[in-house]
């Protein structure tokens, strides 16, 4: 049989171990978190700087073109252009 001192060394490291263990989880948990959020924020950030890009670029196309005359009254209207223009943005 073991002895006493045996025995309370034995206790003493397994439940070392097990506070080490909840201690240690619980720090790479937290990293893993910070990680994952860090992760997030740059996906949206990447996102919202493509949106900007595409919307950018939606301008530039719409005013980079003839501006569209939309006044019945004005002698350079074309009823051809708006209709296509309206199926265009359909």
């Amino acid at each position: 049989m073991a002895t006493a001192t045996t025995n309370v060394v034995r206790w003493s490291a397994l439940i070392g171990g097990i506070f080490y263990g909840i201690v240690h989880q619980s720090t790479v948990q937290s990293q893993y978190d910070e990680k994952k959020a860090a992760r997030a924020v740059s996906h949206r950030a990447h996102l919202v700087e493509e949106a900007k890009k595409a919307f950018a670029a939606k301008k530039a196309e719409k005013s980079s073109g003839s501006e569209l005359i939309t006044d019945i009254e004005n002698p350079k209207f074309d009823l051809e252009k708006v209709i296509e223009s309206w199926t265009k943005d359909q």
